[in-house]
């Protein structure tokens, strides 16, 4: 079992994924410096579960076994299991300033958990049974699992059937008498290239002709047939860096995002937990996605945090923290981390019991959460901006301040207030040019769905006719 930070680090290097980065193969993920601030972040999630006074918030009672595990294998048995989740990730936000991974594989586990018990409801299946066995091994193992949701789609006008190229959608090729073959891709797969598995779902609704498409599975991301190239963030070269210019050098930005290709790979039956159940791909789209949309006020508000506190250092140190302006502009960015985290509490809070007995946040309150997201995290960013000023992207390198020829012109003239020397400044000015630009507002953006896949699930769960309806009663209008 994985306890420690050092356990997991290990489990990595035995694992010799098919890893690539910038075109050549990564013999070892644990020792690349564009990926050890990934590893670094989850590293955090097993460290933290250990500390006393975060404990109630990373482990959890498993419904299972009974036995103590993480919280991110959890699922959760309560509407006070939801709120945990999201205190839990705002946390670990707030130690990391970055993406941790996990919690893609979390919402994963927990929508499969409850659609494989539908399914089996009603075709008589045994996938439920098969998947709680995984679910056991995941615990017991306390093991970094991948959601795989997104395919790449190709023509997005056409259905996944009708695609040129039928690996455009992972889809079954093979039913063997021992299990089933996949072809296909998953893009934009959090932390993949440091986990352990991958839960392979559907990307959308499938429909007749699709059945091939409408597969959910677990696989070993060591497997045969599977590659992982590692997708560039902006500024993906900081992580090269030694000095002040590399930003939150410890943790990097966002997780570590990476194209999974399989190539005829093969998965046991007893490891297949849908397999050409048409009817059943829209609610565990549906169940992922409110589940990962939940998150995001946690996670976010808990980036956004550090970012107000990075702002509020930067003015300070030049002199602007007393300015009227300056500290109503750094009372908007607390008010916005405030709102987007009370959106992940909200839905949470107002969480139902599935059939299955897990749990499940509110639709309608996840979706405003994640679309908050996508607006409010560009306006805090903007904000710092604002406040930090222009030097904050025009500032000499990490090299030019300790340069003997030119360092003690950087530290003349970028330093600050009495007492604050030039590389304390440009120490927070690099934190917040790292924590609010490129990769991690795109994220913000299309991380769980863009907006649009919000407005359309208003259109499905807001009602608008009873809206309507409670108008017209007001207004006495009886036509």
């Amino acid at each position: 079992m994985i306890k420690t930070r050092q356990d997991y680090i290990e489990s990595l290097k035995r694992q010799q994924l098919n890893v690539y980065y910038n075109g050549k193969r990564v013999e070892d993920v644990t020792v690349h410096p564009g990926i050890i601030p990934h590893i670094n972040a989850a590293a955090k999630t097993y460290e933290l579960a250990l500390r006393p006074e975060a404990e109630d918030l990373l482990t959890a009672t498993s419904h299972l076994t009974g036995k103590k595990i993480s919280r991110f294998t959890h699922i959760h048995q309560s509407v006070d299991d939801l709120i945990k989740k999201v205190q839990m990730l705002r946390l670990i936000s707030h130690e990391t300033g970055s993406c941790y991974q996990r919690c893609v594989g979390f919402d994963a586990l927990n929508a499969t958990y409850m659609t494989t018990y539908d399914i089996d409801a009603v075709y008589g299946t045994s996938y439920f049974s098969r998947f709680c066995d995984f679910l056991r091994y995941i615990q017991e193992e306390n093991l970094m699992v991948v959601g795989g949701m997104t395919d790449p789609k190709g023509d997005r006008s056409k259905r996944p059937s009708d695609q040129s190229d039928p690996d455009l959608f992972t889809h079954v090729t093979e039913k063997r008498s021992d299990g089933i073959v996949i072809r296909g891709a998953k893009a934009h797969m959090t932390g993949s290239v440091n986990s352990h598995e991958i839960l392979i779902m559907p990307t959308q609704n499938m429909t007749k002709g699709d059945e091939a498409y409408a597969v959910c599975a677990a696989i070993p991301l060591k497997s045969p047939g599977i590659t992982l190239i590692f997708g560039r963030q902006s500024n993906e070269e900081r992580k090269f860096e030694t000095g002040i210019d590399a930003g939150n050098k410890d943790y990097g930005v966002v997780g570590g995002e990476a194209l999974i290709v399989f190539e005829d790979v093969f998965v046991p039956w007893e490891r297949v937990f849908m397999c050409g159940e048409i009817d059943f791909t829209g609610l565990l789209v549906e169940r992922f996605a409110t589940l990962h949309r939940q998150n995001y006020g946690g996670c976010k508000g808990g980036v956004s945090d550090v970012i107000v506190g990075a702002t509020a250092l930067a003015a300070q140190y030049q002199g602007t923290s007393g300015a009227s302006h300056v500290k109503d502009k750094i009372t908007e960015m607390m008010h916005l981390a405030e709102s987007v985290y009370s959106g992940s509490v909200a839905c949470s809070a107002m969480g139902s019991r599935t059939p299955s007995g897990a749990y499940y946040p509110d639709p309608l309150l996840a979706n405003c959460t994640k679309h908050n997201i996508t607006r409010h995290i560009y306006e805090i960013s903007r904000l710092a901006h604002d406040v930090a000023g222009g030097i904050m992207a025009t500032m000499p390198f990490d090299r030019d301040l300790r340069s003997p020829e030119v360092g003690r012109y950087v530290e003349k003239y970028l330093a600050g207030v009495n007492g604050v020397s030039a590389e304390t400044r440009m120490k927070v000015l690099r934190l917040i040019e790292n924590m609010t630009g490129g990769t991690c507002l795109v994220e913000s953006m299309h991380g769980a769905g863009p907006p649009q896949s919000q407005r359309v699930m208003y259109q499905r769960l807001g009602n608008l006719p009873q809206k309507i309806k409670m108008a017209k009663k007001l207004a006495k209008i009886d036509e």
